[in-house]
């Protein structure tokens, strides 16, 4: 048997795969075959960014009142008359809430409005003032100088008649923006809108009222009608601090009530709500 032995392959006859090669094959083998590139998908849209579009009208009103809601349902709700709801008609679907909830806002603001505008003007002037500006009348008047009616959701029958021009729903749905903006926005929102639409008709008004009392007792005797009778109808709160409801009645005339924190203020209110119903403006001072 020979000693030699066995020769080994030339070293150049191996061949190693590169580890480029083995990684680019792992890859291939590993990513499925119909890979759509990522660059045919379609970009994220505006509407994603903002699920509920707004309506043109619901639009149109912001820019007429100055202030753009961040919710869009908020403002859609605060326009929603209950006849426009469907199915079991859920009232918290409408703007009564809002509405609840924006005369109160009014009330405060217009509030602190006059007790910086008249410094000098003690709480029976204030008193009047607040109830002028604040009463349905008013309410009606603002709606319909920022065309509030072309807005509102209205159910078929209501619109027919005629609803969008009607002053109850006109000052309600006014209230109701008011409470939406402060949902949506706070205070300080609520308190801008008010002040930008009932800034002119306050300023209007500065001079000094005359007494409602007065006013309402000489317009009846006008008429040939017996002095107003006051009449207590609620008390409430605590002794220290009472809030007090009177009603004044006239014949033939539907009785008007006011609130205040004394019997005198509260008569004061009366006269103002009756004769605001009536229509009759309340004399300047001399």
């Amino acid at each position: 048997m020979s000693g030699r032995k066995k020769a080994k392959p030339p070293v150049e006859a191996r061949r190693e795969t590169p580890a480029a090669d083995v990684a680019e094959g792992q890859a291939a083998a590993t990513q499925p075959a119909a890979t759509q590139p990522a660059a045919t998908q379609p970009p994220p849209t505006d509407g994603q960014k903002e699920p509920r579009r707004r309506k043109r009208g619901a639009s149109a009103l912001e820019s007429r009142i100055g202030y753009r809601f961040s919710d869009a349902a908020m403002l859609e709700c605060a326009l929603t008359h209950i006849s426009a709801l469907k199915g079991n008609r859920n009232r918290a679907g409408s703007y009564q809430r809002l509405e609840f909830l924006g005369d109160h806002v009014l009330g405060l603001v217009i509030s602190d409005m006059l007790y910086r505008a008249f410094p000098k003007a003690d709480e029976g002037e204030l008193s009047r003032r607040l109830a002028d500006l604040v009463r349905k009348e008013t309410c009606a008047e603002i709606a319909r100088m920022i065309d509030l009616g072309a807005a509102v959701r209205l159910g078929s029958s209501e619109a027919n008649a005629g609803a969008r021009k009607r002053p109850a729903i006109l000052a309600d749905v006014c209230e109701a923006v008011i409470g939406a903006v402060y949902v949506d926005g706070g205070y300080k929102a609520a308190e801008a809108l008010v002040e930008r639409l009932w800034e002119v008709r306050m300023r209007a008004k500065a001079q000094p009222l005359r007494d409602p009392k007065t006013v309402l007792q000489e317009w009846a005797q006008a008429r040939g009608l017996p002095t107003p009778v006051y009449r207590e109808v609620a008390r409430s709160g605590p002794d220290h601090s009472p809030e007090f409801r009177v009603a004044v009645q006239l014949p033939a005339f539907a009785p008007a009530e006011g609130q205040g924190r004394s019997k005198r203020v509260a008569e004061q209110a009366a006269a103002a709500a009756m004769l605001a119903r009536e229509g009759v403006e309340p004399k300047k001072g001399g």
